[in-house]
């Protein structure tokens, strides 16, 4: 069940590297109005069965017109992010710069040639970077940095696709990094949150739309709590599926969204699987 709702995140997420952002409507104020505002991006995940997935990030940079010319550096965080911790509302600032008014095409993340790793039951292995991925992982974006205002930017590093799997026992597994990352702007979505019980059910939760799974996490394992963000105004299903077998699936439908709100729809209790 776990896979399969893994693997059923929709068309607009698989195309997330060409996602269109529409304009930012947040008021925040990010610099003197002086034809300058600021642009923050903000990394999550989508969970994985992995104990560890271990990404390292050199740079961060947008480009502001089609040409390669136009590729300008933000930030350079130099460091790994475990995805894993990254869920239930956790974030991290990838960077944050002043910017020139105008739309900013594209973002691109920069990795590492190596120091990828993931951790599977309780062992590291290296993960490699395709040559194509080492030239930057390039996000559509269509940011519009305005004067004076704070656009920030949302990625979700899809830590389940992310991660390859090659090979068998037999012959050895490798592991390839191949990054999935979908982009919003933070301006023009809302969450989702809530409680699973019992704990030990250790649930995966996903927001459904239309049949398709728009954001996923996993239920905090010391209380239950979780959190789903990201999400455009709209109608979802919240369904949980836990990975302990003793309890059943639940979907709790008819969710609201709206821009700029957490919908917290209280606490789902899990019964127990029959004999």
């Amino acid at each position: 069940m776990l896979l399969k709702k893994l693997l059923s995140i929709s068309f607009a997420a698989l195309i997330g590297m060409s996602l269109l952002i529409v304009g930012c409507e947040d008021t925040t104020i990010g610099t003197d109005a002086d034809g300058t505002g600021t642009l923050e991006v903000l990394l999550h995940d989508a969970p994985a069965n992995y104990e560890e997935v271990n990404v390292f990030i050199e740079r961060v940079e947008v480009n502001n017109g089609e040409t390669e010319g136009g590729w300008e550096t933000i930030s350079t965080p130099e460091q790994s992010y475990d995805l894993l911790e990254l869920v239930n509302g956790a974030m991290e600032v990838l960077g944050s710069a002043e910017l020139e008014a105008g739309t900013y095409e594209q973002i691109r993340l920069i990795l590492s040639s190596d120091g990828h790793s993931v951790v599977v039951d309780g062992t590291e292995h290296d993960m490699f970077v395709p040559s194509g991925e080492q030239t930057g992982i390039k996000l559509n974006v269509n940011a519009e940095i305005e004067p004076g205002i704070t656009y920030t930017l949302l990625l979700d590093f899809d830590a389940a696709r992310s991660v390859v799997e090659r090979g068998n026992e037999q012959s050895g597994i490798q592991y390839l990094l191949k990054p999935v990352i979908s982009a919003s702007n933070e301006a023009v979505t809302g969450n989702i949150s809530g409680t699973i019980e019992p704990v030990d059910a250790q649930p995966f939760i996903y927001a459904i739309a239309d049949s398709d799974t728009l954001s996923s996490t996993k239920a905090d394992t010391s209380d239950g709590t979780f959190m789903l963000v990201g999400l455009e105004e709209g109608t979802y299903t919240v369904s949980v599926d836990p990975t302990n077998d003793a309890y059943q699936t639940s979907d709790t439908t008819g969710v609201e969204v709206t821009v700029g709100d957490t919908n917290e729809i209280g606490t789902v209790t899990l019964s127990e699987t029959q004999d």
